[in-house]
């Protein structure tokens, strides 16, 4: 019988063999890892050094008045700026209440032409206020900043940061423990919408999902939230005057999309959390520290200045109306809301039992022909007005608008008193 064949020689070449693999191996993987890290750290150079030169004011510190701040704000940089004792101590005198039973509210898009005529009323009775404002240059925003001075002479603190930063919501909410917020920061205008659509979402959307998430889940106790939605929900309605029950799944407009979005918002913050939540839908309003992208502002300054302003007709050749509110019938309203408010129910995130979830309108229920308050504008500035009459575009406006506030009426006593002749005259004057 033949011996078995030596078969060592081959094991032992087999073993080199698979030892050498072993070893190439291992030095491929250092290598790849080697570079892999090199690669990493490059492209983390790279971000940082991008990072550094497109948004200087995070590295620099903040500094409210420079426009650069506000164009490029980081949603960091906020929180990154406010705290300790000093800022502390500020925040907490503002949203103090100085009188017994007062309220303590957050007030956002303080600066705002609502919202800064709602903080003086509300300080005015002695409740607390503090006040938020990112300053955006959607219209000029001295007019903002000169509106933060009066909220300041009158004891009013408004910190210069964005809804969209959660975790300045969280450290408010920590050093106050606010009874209500009356939520007034939104991105307005209809026909801006069409130039700059990503803006709303940021604001009417995500800001209000930003500020109820903070306000459900790390409130304690959870705030009563009143905010603005707009009569702009009521869209291609029909029905006049525009009631709540009316239908409003026809939005005109992005502007009034994102404000209906905002009204399902409430009701699965309401229905989930237990926020009580009451949405305002304002009409048309008008006043003293107005917003200059609204007509009657931008026709008294064109009429002063002698250029031309432009009406807009129906495609029927009928006058576009407005159902024009002055901003103290507004206040009244908000106020009224605010007081009627009922309590949060839930804790921590969960629901305890049912809470108040209410809409209204806040009009005048008077509509008036754009052409009529153009007149009105003439006579009290002795001056006529160049004007050029248009077929309105279809570029989201609507042609009439008129509330019905019979809701507001029953429920906290909504009775708006100023005709358009009075309240135009104390926005001239």
């Amino acid at each position: 019988m033949a011996p078995p064949p030596d078969t060592s020689k081959t094991t032992k070449l087999e073993r080199y063999n698979s030892y050498i693999r072993r070893v190439n191996s291992t030095k491929l993987l250092a290598a790849s890892t080697n570079l892999l890290f090199r690669a990493t750290l490059l492209t983390a150079v790279v971000l940082i050094l991008l990072f550094t030169l497109h948004y200087p004011p995070l590295l620099a510190g903040h500094h409210p008045s420079a426009a650069s701040a506000h164009s490029h704000r980081s949603l960091l940089s906020s929180y990154s700026s406010y705290g300790g004792a000093t800022w502390e101590r500020e925040v907490r005198r503002s949203a103090t209440p100085r009188r017994r039973g007062g309220l303590s509210v957050l007030v956002t898009g303080a600066a705002g032409f609502v919202g800064t005529h709602c903080s003086l009323a509300l300080k005015k009775r002695g409740d607390g206020v503090l006040g938020l404002d990112n300053f955006n240059s959607y219209y000029d925003p001295s007019l903002k900043r000169s509106r933060q001075k009066l909220l300041s002479h009158h004891g009013i603190l408004v910190i210069d940061a964005d809804i969209n930063d959660s975790k300045l919501l969280i450290k408010l909410f920590d050093v106050v423990p606010f009874s209500h917020v009356l939520h007034l920061a939104a991105q307005a205008g209809v026909r801006y919408a069409m130039r700059n659509p990503q803006s709303y979402v940021a604001s009417n959307v995500a800001g209000l999902v930003s500020l109820f998430e903070v306000a459900a889940k790390h409130a304690d106790p959870q705030p009563a939230i009143v905010w603005a939605s707009s009569s702009s929900v009521y869209g291609l309605n029909t029905a006049v005057p525009f009631s709540e029950l009316h239908r409003t799944d026809r939005p005109a407009s992005l502007y009034a999309a994102t404000k209906k979005a905002g009204e399902a918002i409430a009701h699965t913050y309401n229905h989930i959390y237990g926020l009580s939540i009451t949405g305002l839908r304002f009409f048309t309003v008008y006043g003293p520290w107005g917003r200059p992208d609204m007509a009657y502002f931008f026709f008294t300054k064109a009429i002063l200045s002698g250029n031309a302003i432009t009406l807009f007709k129906t495609r029927d050749g009928v006058d576009v109306q407005r159902d024009f509110t002055y901003i103290d019938d507004v206040v009244q309203g908000c106020l009224g809301a605010l007081d009627t408010a009922g309590k949060s129910t839930g804790t921590g995130g969960k629901k305890r039992g049912p809470a108040q979830l209410r809409v209204y309108n806040l009009g005048n229920t008077s509509p008036v022909p754009v052409g009529k308050m153009v007149a009105i504008l003439e006579e009290l500035l002795a001056k006529k007005a160049k004007k050029n009459v248009v077929t309105m575009p279809r570029n989201g406006d609507v042609p009439y608008t008129h509330a019905n506030v019979t809701l507001a009426q029953k429920d906290f006593k909504y009775r708006p008193t100023t005709d358009l002749a009075t309240g135009l005259r104390r926005f001239v004057k």
